[in-house]
Order: C-alpha cells, then structure tokens, then sequence
C-alpha cells in the first residue's frame, strides 16, 4: 500500500508500528500503555509496539523496520524522534512523531503545542501526508533546526523558561553565557557570501517563518551579541517571539551552509547536543521522510 500517494490516508487499513522510549524527559514506563489505550479509543491497534529504554531503541528499531510497517509512531525526546526519522525515507514508514521529551523540536514544528494524545487525536481524526526537507551536519540528519556554537548552551534555558522553571533558567543560561564567547564561528552560505559570530543556527523548511515548507532551502542565522547581557536577552526574548528578529542576528537562505570555527564546539540537532570539528558542511536533504500531520490548517512552525 502507497499512502503517500493518497491526500486522504485510511489508517484502519494501514500497517502500524509504534516505538516508545520509557526513559524520555516527560516518558515513563507507562508510556506505551498510555499510547496504546489512546489508540484503542481511536479504533486501532498496532501490530507492534516497543517499549523501553533508550539504550535498547536501535535494536528495536531494527526489528520494527524488518516488518516493513505503513505508519510509525514515535513517543520520545528529541534524541529518539531525530534518531528514528532519519532511518525513514520517501518509501515509507510513514512517520508520526509525538512529544515525549522536553524541548519537542520536530513534533513542534509538526504540531504546534499539541500534547501527544492531543496530536495523536487530531493526526488520526484528519490524516495528511506531508513531504519533510530536512539537512544533514557531520554525517548527522535533522529536520527543524541545529544550533552551532556556544550559545547552543542557552537552547535549554530558553525552554525552562517556556515551562516557567526560571531557577533552572538562570542556573543553565548562567553555564551557557560561561562558554558562549570562547570562540568565534565563521559561517559562509552557498560558498559566497559570509558573517562572522558566536553562534549558527540554521533552520529547516517546516521551522523557518521566511521559507516555505516545500522550499529547497535552508535558513542560517548568525548570532553576535555585543556581550554576556545581550545574549542573555537574546535568549529570553527568544521564548515568547521570534528571536531572528533581533538586530544581533543576520539571516539569509542558501542550500548549502559552511560553519568554520578554531577546535570543537558544541551544537544542538533538534535538541539533541553534539560536538563538532570545523570546517563543518551543512546541505538540504529533500524529501527527507514523510510525517503525518492533521489536515486542518493548524499552526505547525516553531513557536
């Protein structure tokens, strides 16, 4: 069965697998039960559900993906959900990702603020088939949005702020502004133009506000706040607008992305932090996978 061929999806003919990672940042082992009811009052079942620790997910994914599901769900952080996405392509499974963690970054630019059963509801209520351009860094694919540089810290105190955790907020925007000038990155887009600053962050079509989401392209902002003070205003402005619009940002569209800085630095790919060697290539990857998402014309970007 090609679904993703078809506008309207008919899940209740549909092979479904679902993975579950009990030990996520808003996850418990109780989670694949949850899921499971949730999908039994929506008439369906799957033929396989994993549920467990992230330790055990890539073995399980591999037995999942060997029964060559139409659908899969993934309930899990944001580690779980990149990890899982990039082992689906064009040819299927079609790919439903839940919020399960903290920062939710895919299932956000996906969804919106829908908690999981929320997305799950509206997913299952109204099913559309959506192409995700997504890019690939060091060998790594995501599909929102990565952050490179030492800035990248202050990701998760911009999301403690957003759940009003502000003493977290401080602690981990106090360690991140620590890092965030140790070094400077260079960032060059389609080989030509270039900026200078202490962070990259470069946007994917589903998260970016200035492309469209069929757009072969990608969004790169650099980030060079003057000092300690604006970029923690940076980063507390960030969560409630959208932080590119902030004079200490430059932005541009380009297919390909370069990111040069003196020794390692952090980065942030949909929330789930790495380290990097410079020179690093940053490409568009089109039609990534295809997810699942409500047919209504609900808000899905990046809050």
């Amino acid at each position: 069965m090609r679904l993703s061929q078809t506008p309207a999806v008919d899940l209740k003919t549909a092979k479904i697998a679902a993975v579950v990672n009990a030990a996520s940042g808003r996850c418990s082992r109780g989670a694949g039960e949850a899921l499971s009811a949730e999908m039994a009052r929506q008439g369906l079942a799957p033929a396989h559900l994993w549920c467990g620790l992230g330790a055990d997910l890539e073995r399980a994914l591999d037995k999942v993906l060997e029964e060559s599901p139409d659908v899969l769900i993934v309930l899990g952080g944001d580690g779980t959900i990149r990890s899982v996405a990039q082992r689906c392509d064009t040819a299927g499974p079609l790919l439903l990702p839940l919020p399960g963690g903290t920062m939710n970054i895919l299932p956000r630019a996906l969804y919106g603020t829908r908690t999981w059963r929320r997305a799950l509801h509206d997913v299952l209520a109204a099913p559309e088939v959506r192409p995700v351009n997504g890019a690939q860094a060091g060998g790594h694919r995501f599909f929102a949005a990565a952050i490179f540089g030492g800035p990248s810290l202050l990701q998760e105190a911009r999301e403690a702020v957003r759940y009003g955790e502000f003493a977290l907020a401080a602690q981990k925007g106090i360690a991140a502004l620590r890092s965030a000038f140790d070094r400077e990155l260079i960032c060059v887009w389609d080989g030509k133009d270039g900026a200078k600053g202490e962070a990259v962050a470069v946007l994917c079509p589903i998260a970016s506000r200035r492309l469209s989401p069929s757009e072969p392209r990608l969004e790169a902002a650099v980030v060079h706040p003057e000092g300690p003070v604006d970029a923690l205003r940076l980063v507390l402005s960030a969560a409630f607008r959208d932080w590119r619009a902030d004079p200490d940002v430059r932005c541009a569209k380009a297919e390909r992305i370069e990111v040069l800085g003196g020794g390692p630095f952090p980065g942030l790919l949909d929330g789930e932090r790495f380290t990097f060697e410079g020179p690093l290539q940053v490409e568009l990857v089109p039609e990534a996978f295809l997810a699942l998402t409500p047919g209504s014309g609900a808000e899905r970007k990046l809050s």
